[in-house]
């Protein structure tokens, strides 16, 4: 569940059922994972239920908010990669939410539980707020695996060949940061949260366009 508040400058707040509720990352900023028990306090069969935090639920504002369902909160480990993962999948929707620990190692994998490679992959370090721990975002339409952008800034998609390691993901894994920046992805005993997309026929679709003012 991704909210925004529509009316104030608040920021954005991203929960998921693989790290829990009320724990928050918030998209424009490079800040650690924060435990707030008035935000986001139960996932619901119909929804979910909110706190009073001004974020997420302040009287008379109004808010925006993007969900989707993985695999109901259930997660299983995942030792496709050479990194093991924990995972909760939905593979007819092609989504994945998918949480790790850092080895501090480049080059390498994590199992991401889809049956297709992702088109779409958001990485975030869960413990510390430096701008070095962006959130890193990978995309089929960025012309190439050396290419990635960050959610919370407004760079161009530069070529960088080491966020993702210059490899395009596959049907079960997506690559690490390689040695010279393996920080960015893969700090060691550091956590961090993946989120994966591919398009599904009749259902979603990534790509990208060329504007022409």
């Amino acid at each position: 569940t991704w909210i925004k508040n529509r009316d104030a400058t608040d920021s954005h707040q991203l929960f998921d059922s693989n790290r829990g509720v009320t724990n928050v990352l918030q998209s424009d900023t490079t800040t650690a994972e924060v435990a707030n028990d008035d935000t986001l306090t139960a996932f619901i069969s119909t929804g979910f239920s909110l706190g009073d935090d001004v974020a997420v639920n302040t009287n008379n504002e109004s808010y925006v908010a993007w969900n989707w369902k993985a695999n109901g909160g259930t997660t299983v480990t995942n030792e496709d990669g050479t990194i093991d993962s924990t995972v909760q999948a939905n593979t007819d929707a092609g989504f994945s939410i998918i949480t790790y620990t850092g080895t501090g190692v480049g080059g390498k994998t994590i199992g991401h539980g889809l049956s297709s490679a992702p088109d779409w992959i958001i990485i975030k370090q869960r413990g510390a707020s430096v701008a070095l721990y962006s959130w890193n975002v990978y995309h089929s339409g960025l012309s190439g695996n050396a290419n990635s952008v960050a959610l919370n800034n407004s760079n161009d998609a530069t070529g960088d060949t080491n966020t993702f390691n210059n490899t395009a993901p596959t049907s079960s894994v997506f690559s690490l940061s390689n040695d010279a920046y393996k920080n960015i992805t893969n700090h060691d005993g550091t956590g961090y949260v993946a989120y994966c997309f591919h398009s599904v026929e009749g259902y979603s679709k990534f790509g990208s366009y060329e504007g022409n003012a």
